[in-house]
């Protein structure tokens, strides 16, 4: 059971696992990315239901344009099928989609997909999903220094006033809170290049299960261990 008045605010995922779930069943790599990309709706709906009001989703890395081209480009196909047929649900629930990550080299026709989505549901008020899309954490905090600059050379910020909190304004993750819990499938136990930022002070969950199979008592059972924890900040 878990404790309803505390659930963490903002919810992380790294969802690895897909090409190992098809390799274990005799299936192609691409069989696996279709089944994880088709389990996000699913876990959209069990996060909602929970009370958890942000959920980033670590969906496709910078490094993750070394893998076969066949591969890549079925990935992208995925998402865009999954949009085209999700979209007008998402805004139905009241779910607001936000893509972050830089916008080259993804395929225009997938872009123009991505951006009509977060558009679409840019109003609403319910769980904020983020997609890290062509994301890289590292690429993520060059882009927020390089803005930050740009505003101090164009004397539009003066460089004492680029403390933490306002280095935050610049990353593409600017007005929500940081992430309280990373969860991180299959197994692997590193960052990946995700967040490092805002990551600081969350607390992490390592779990055996493969993406495609993961389900809401998965997700509950990372969350019961969160409300386990006592989280101290540097204090005691």
């Amino acid at each position: 059971m878990i404790d309803k008045d505390n659930i963490p605010v903002h919810v992380a995922i790294i969802m690895d696992g897909n090409g190992r779930w098809a390799k274990k069943r005799g299936l192609p790599r691409t069989e696996g990315h279709r089944e994880g990309i088709g389990r996000i709706k699913e876990i959209l709906k069990d996060a909602g239901e929970l009370g958890i009001r942000f959920l980033t989703l670590f969906t496709f890395s910078t490094e993750n344009w070394k893998r076969p081209k066949s591969e890549v480009d079925m990935l992208m196909r995925h998402l865009d099928r999954f949009l085209s047929r999700n979209m007008k649900e998402l805004d139905k629930n009241n779910i607001r989609l936000k893509i972050i990550g830089r916008r080259q080299p993804i395929p225009d026709y997938l872009w123009e997909k991505l951006v009509e989505a977060q558009d679409l549901t840019k109003e609403n008020s319910g769980l904020t999903v983020n997609l890290a899309f062509n994301y890289g954490s590292r690429q993520e905090i060059i882009d927020a220094a390089r803005n930050a600059a740009k505003e101090i050379l164009d004397k539009k910020m003066d460089i004492e006033e680029l403390t933490e909190s306002k280095f935050g304004d610049f990353l593409y993750t600017h007005g929500m809170p940081d992430p309280d819990l990373l969860i991180r499938t299959a197994s692997e136990m590193r960052l990946s290049n995700f967040l490092l930022w805002q990551l600081s002070y969350a607390e992490f969950y390592f779990c055996d299960t493969y993406w495609p199979d993961f389900r809401k008592e998965d997700l509950e059972k990372a969350i019961s261990e969160y409300q386990k924890r006592a989280r101290r900040f540097g204090g005691i």
